[in-house]
């Protein structure tokens, strides 16, 4: 079974940091995309963030950008979504997607065929 788990969401203070990891398990990392995605309550899924296989081409949303940074281990078979200077608006289930392509789609869910489970980032004081 090929799955992706998300972890290190939690509470945080406005203006706090927060590190997600995506580990891949049953399969390796190495030669696929990563996206990261969030979806808040009553909210449409968003995506976040894009890294390539070997980190050279990175994306960001507008709504993130300069804020969080996306990097990889494929060593460690996990790619990471470093979240700083969080707000309110931050809160939201978070997701990492694979792809085994480039998503010529860039951050569109439908490019992506594996998901993980989500974890909660809540920023709340």
């Amino acid at each position: 079974q090929l799955q992706l788990v998300e972890s290190g969401g939690g509470l945080v203070q406005p203006g706090g940091s927060l590190r997600l990891s995506c580990l891949a398990a049953g399969f390796s990392l190495e030669h696929y995309a990563v996206g990261w995605f969030r979806q808040a309550p009553g909210k449409e899924r968003e995506g976040v963030s894009l890294i390539s296989h070997r980190s050279s081409i990175t994306h960001y949303s507008d709504s993130v950008k300069g804020r969080f940074t996306v990097s990889r281990d494929n060593a460690k078979n996990t790619v990471f979504l470093q979240m700083t200077s969080l707000q309110p608006e931050d809160t939201a289930v978070y997701y990492c997607a694979a792809s085994s392509v480039w998503p010529l789609g860039g951050l569109k869910q439908e490019e992506y065929n594996y998901w993980g489970q989500g974890t909660q980032v809540t920023v709340s004081s």
